[in-house]
């Protein structure tokens, strides 16, 4: 929504394509004026379409969707700028789970894995990819040896929060209990909640009887609402209608995320709304850069439960870190900053298209190898359904 909205404020017209069934709870994104289109995998469908719009631009969300389609938009439209925006680094967060199941410390060895084979060598064949976390920039730079001149810092896009929103937001007196937030059928958010269910949130209740635990996600299936239980004020919650209902309601919220990758989007939505958090390091993970963290940063399961305790009885220190997390949300994600940036990036992308591809060899080298592997796999398998 963030990056559709920088190019509406450049007049870009949006057409946003998607194989993806829509769900009810899916942004209505025609009331925006953005155009919607459904298309098909694996069919020669999709070429039509693209050649009849024959876009500038095009952007790839996540690395599945580039390799799926990026060889159609590079034979079909050439001289159209490619895009992937990378979301999180999908091979970093595969890495550190399978590091977590082994119970071994995360090294190179996790991180050069099958995902992070495909996933760099889409990222060598787009012009541009978006990184959302300064940490993966340096991941990237540094063990993958990327050239900086392929990557974009582009982390979250915020409105600034000022005084005013302050002041309308619930205080520390008018909140109680704890919640955290993530879509269930993300795997580093099930086993965050399941680590909270076990092991963090009895050593809190034990000191906090009276709190409750107020678990949100889309996609809650039958063995995360199992993790439901009243006596012990764990409450399954499922889909937040208003995340920031949810937010200001509470006056801690906490995220035991033990692998992942990229910025979490549900700290974002807690500093916005005033609600200090005590979370993991994974979970802080390119959040606070040179800055105090406006947070309790604990991987202790003893550790982060006595934190969240004292967060959730002492106001001074809860009123602390509240507005550190307003400081962080208007110094390091400040909207205006970086959208002037990315289209400065995107326009001189676009001019210098010829050159910038010249200069990437092993991507036209990617790309080549891709056009003929993928595209006859693809080939293959919509002969193969037509029959």
């Amino acid at each position: 929504m963030q990056l559709i909205e920088v190019f509406q404020s450049n007049d870009y017209k949006i057409t946003f394509a998607t194989a993806c069934a829509k769900t009810d709870n899916a942004f209505n994104l025609e009331s925006i004026g953005v155009f919607q289109k459904t298309i098909a995998l694996n069919s020669s469908s999709f070429d039509d379409f693209i050649k009849e719009l024959n876009p500038n631009v095009v952007l790839f969300d996540r690395f599945m969707t580039e390799e799926q389609f990026g060889w159609r938009v590079a034979e079909q439209c050439p001289n159209a700028l490619r895009i992937l925006d990378t979301e999180d680094l999908h091979c970093l967060r595969k890495g550190r789970q399978l590091a977590f199941k082994d119970g071994k410390p995360f090294s190179k060895a996790y991180l050069f894995n099958d995902v992070a084979k495909r996933e760099i060598a889409s990222i060598y064949r787009s012009d541009l990819s978006l990184i959302i976390s300064e940490a993966e920039m340096e991941i990237l730079k540094n063990d993958f040896k990327l050239d900086e001149v392929l990557l974009v810092y582009l982390p979250f896009m915020l409105d600034e929060i000022s005084e005013n929103d302050i002041k309308n937001l619930p205080k520390f007196d008018e909140r109680e209990h704890f919640v955290t937030i993530g879509n269930f059928l993300h795997e580093p958010n099930y086993n965050a909640i399941l680590y909270l269910k076990q092991t963090i949130w009895p050593l809190i209740k034990e000191q906090l009887p009276n709190a409750e635990l107020h678990v949100y996600g889309a996609y809650a299936s039958q063995k995360v609402n199992q993790l439901h239980n009243e006596k012990q004020g764990f409450l399954i919650k499922g889909f937040a209608q208003d995340v920031n209902e949810v937010m200001q309601q509470v006056k801690v919220c906490l995220a035991s995320i033990q692998f992942g990758a990229g910025l979490k989007g549900k700290l974002v939505d807690a500093m916005k709304n005033g609600t200090p958090s005590v979370m993991t390091s994974i979970a802080a993970e390119g959040m606070f850069g040179n800055y105090q963290p406006s947070v309790f940063i604990e991987d202790s399961p003893e550790l982060f439960a006595k934190k969240a305790i004292e967060i959730y009885n002492n106001k001074s220190i809860w009123s602390s870190k509240q507005q550190s997390g307003f400081d962080i949300i208007n110094a390091r994600f400040n909207k205006t900053d970086f959208q002037k940036k990315f289209i400065e990036c995107l326009d001189s992308a676009i001019e210098q298209l010829n050159k910038k591809r010249l200069n990437n060899f092993t991507g036209q080298m990617l790309q080549h190898h891709t056009l003929q592997s993928t595209k006859f796999m693809s080939k293959w398998i919509e002969e193969k359904n037509s029959n």
